[in-house]
Formats: structure tokens, C-alpha cells, sequence
């Protein structure tokens, strides 16, 4: 049994990854292996995130929704305009023409808000940023154990100040889009194990360790710095349950990509994917998200039914080439096999 901050019988939580691959199978299937689930809040109408709520409430296991706390900067619309004529090109391919208009986009978060008021779960993770206090509150006055993703020992000084419950601790090897509440900022390279000890030193809250998992071993060293329990994402993106794309599922087992690489290339905010085509050619990606990922988003859909690899978003840890095929139980009795 994990650690008062999440219950289930292992230390181990399937990680929100949005977009797809966190759907009700996955969690139905973690759950069912004794991990800790949690759906992706990100990128859903408040009307598909109540439906998925609603399945998952249905296993009768305790469970978590991951929100993005939104940016509300300012976009600069001449620099955008002169990323998406960089881009363009790219989308020639495809015969689309890309709108260079900032697209403003708070992903439902007042909406989302209130259908976790209303309809509470057990726990409610956010990330990308912090919300205001009251928000925090608004959520644990209806017994939501509330998360904050960090990156660094200052944003965990913060998230303790507005009254988080816990921290999940993001190491820069993780998949997908860095927690980093600045999204200016690359974060440097440093272990998830390291990164938990500095700041479970720091700041007295539980802790998620997540990112860079490649097998039971990372495992037990992010436990054996402080955390209560691993979050692991990409391990899974192969699994039988997980929503993965078929182009992003045949990547991960791929030769021809050896390594992952940060950019902002796709959406404006660091995320660590396979290292392709578009990231190399697009290395000076302005900080402008999500206006940039509402300008590539038509280019990514078509590349991603067209099976093109090079120019796709194939989000991934530094791990991935530990990633399995198979179901998702095998993968977590794998990594707490011996725990």
C-alpha cells in the first residue's frame, strides 16, 4: 500500500499523458494490476472528462484527474507569424496553410473547475503551473487530495504555500511536456532521484517521483530518495490499453530514432520527444503556448493518419527503449517486482 498521499496496493502511478494514450482502458488495467490511475485531463471537452470520470468511478479503486493550469502570457503575434512562414513549408506537404492568428485557450479550465467540484474525485493533479490558492481549496473542500507538478525546489516552495497536498516531482527525462512553470526555461539534466532527494530536503510535502523510468531499478532508487510512489508514463505507451496512435506506437520501437530531444518545435512549451525531421529543423521554436500547438495541430493530425514520423509529436522519455509491447499489468508487476 502506497503512502498516505495515494492509495493503492503499489507504488506506482500510470502517469496523465494526454492527447490519447490515458483513456478508461488504461486505468481500468493499471488499477487492476494494483498501480494507482489517472486519466488525462488535458485537451478534453468537459463533456468527454465527466463521461471518462464517470467509467473510472465505476471500478470502484481510488483514481486521479490531471489538469493544465493555463499559461495566460502573452503571444506576440509578429513572432508567431514568422514561426508558422518557418513552418509552412512543413505543411506544403500536406497542402494545408497554417493560420498564423494566436489562437487564446484556457482548455475549459473554469469548466473543468467546477465539474471537479461537483462531481469530486480522490485526487486532482495539476500541472504547468499554479492556481490561485482559492482554487486549491475550492478542490480540497470537496476531499480532493490536491498535486502540483514541479521541477524545481522553488516552484515546490510555491505549491506549499498556496496548501498543496503533495508534489509531483518531474525530472527533465520524463515524456512529454515539462512541468516547468516557466516555459522560457529548458530544465537542466539531472537524475529523478536527484532531483526528489534536493527537493524532499527542501520542502516537507509527499512526493511523486516522476520521469526517466526505464525499469525497476530507477524505481526503487526515486522510492529510495523520498518519494511514495513512481509515476511512469512512457513504459506504457506500448501496452495493449494505452491510446497511443499507431505511428506513435511503431516510433517507440523504431531503430531509426535513437534518442529523445526537449523542443518547443510543436507547441511552444518544452516536451521531450523522439528526436525527428521537424525538431531538427525547427530549433528556435518561440515560448508560446498553446499558440503554437494550435498552429501545428492540423499539420500533426495529417501527419499522424499519413504515418510520417518525421513530422509528428512522437512524445517520449529517456527510457523509451525499455517501452514494451503486451499488456499494461505485465509492465507494472515488471517494475515493482521485488519492492
Amino acid at each position: 500500500m502506497t503512502g498516505p498521499l495515494l492509495r493503492s496496493a503499489k507504488p506506482l502511478v500510470a502517469a496523465p499523458m494526454a492527447g490519447g494514450p490515458s483513456g478508461v482502458p488504461l486505468a481500468e488495467a493499471v488499477a487492476g494490476a494494483g498501480a494507482f490511475p489517472f486519466l488525462a485531463g488535458g485537451y478534453k471537452t468537459p463533456e468527454a472528462l465527466i463521461e471518462q470520470i464517470a467509467q473510472v468511478r465505476k471500478l470502484g479503486v481510488d483514481f486521479g484527474v490531471n489538469l493544465f493550469v493555463p499559461d495566460r502570457m502573452s503571444v506576440d503575434p509578429e513572432v508567431l507569424a514568422n514561426y508558422a512562414a518557418e513552418l509552412q513549408p512543413e505543411a506544403d506537404v500536406y497542402g494545408l496553410s497554417l493560420d498564423p492568428e494566436p489562437v487564446e485557450d484556457e482548455d475549459y479550465w473554469q469548466q473543468k473547475l467546477d465539474l471537479l467540484t461537483e462531481n469530486p474525485v480522490p485526487v486532482v493533479s495539476l500541472t504547468f503551473g499554479v492556481p490561485a490558492a482559492a482554487e486549491v481549496q475550492r478542490l480540497q473542500a470537496v476531499g480532493s487530495t490536491v498535486l502540483v507538478s514541479v521541477t524545481t525546489a522553488e516552484e515546490a516552495a510555491t505549491a506549499q504555500g498556496l496548501g498543496a497536498d503533495g508534489l509531483v516531482v518531474q525530472g527533465p527525462l520524463a515524456g512529454g511536456h515539462s512541468a516547468t512553470h516557466d516555459p522560457s526555461r529548458i530544465p537542466e539534466t539531472v537524475e529523478t532521484a536527484q532531483l526528489v532527494a534536493s527537493i524532499a530536503e527542501a520542502v516537507p510535502l509527499p512526493v511523486v517521483g516522476a520521469g526517466g523510468v526505464d525499469g525497476p531499478a530507477t524505481v526503487r532508487r526515486i522510492l529510495s530518495a523520498g518519494a511514495e510512489a513512481v509515476a511512469v508514463g512512457t513504459l506504457l505507451l506500448r501496452t495493449d490499453e494505452a491510446g497511443t496512435s499507431p505511428t506513435h506506437r511503431q516510433a517507440l520501437a523504431d531503430p531509426r530514432f535513437e534518442r529523445t530531444a526537449l523542443t518547443r518545435a510543436f507547441t511552444g512549451r518544452p516536451a521531450r520527444g523522439l528526436r525527428n525531421g521537424f525538431i531538427d529543423r525547427h530549433p528556435e521554436a518561440p515560448v508560446a503556448y498553446p499558440a503554437v500547438h494550435h498552429l501545428t495541430k492540423g499539420l500533426r493530425q495529417q501527419a499522424g493518419q499519413a504515418g510520417d514520423a518525421d513530422r509528428l509529436h512522437l512524445w517520449a522519455g529517456a527510457g523509451f527503449r525499455n517501452a514494451p509491447a503486451g499488456p499494461a499489468a505485465a509492465v507494472i508487476d515488471w517494475l515493482t517486482d521485488g519492492l
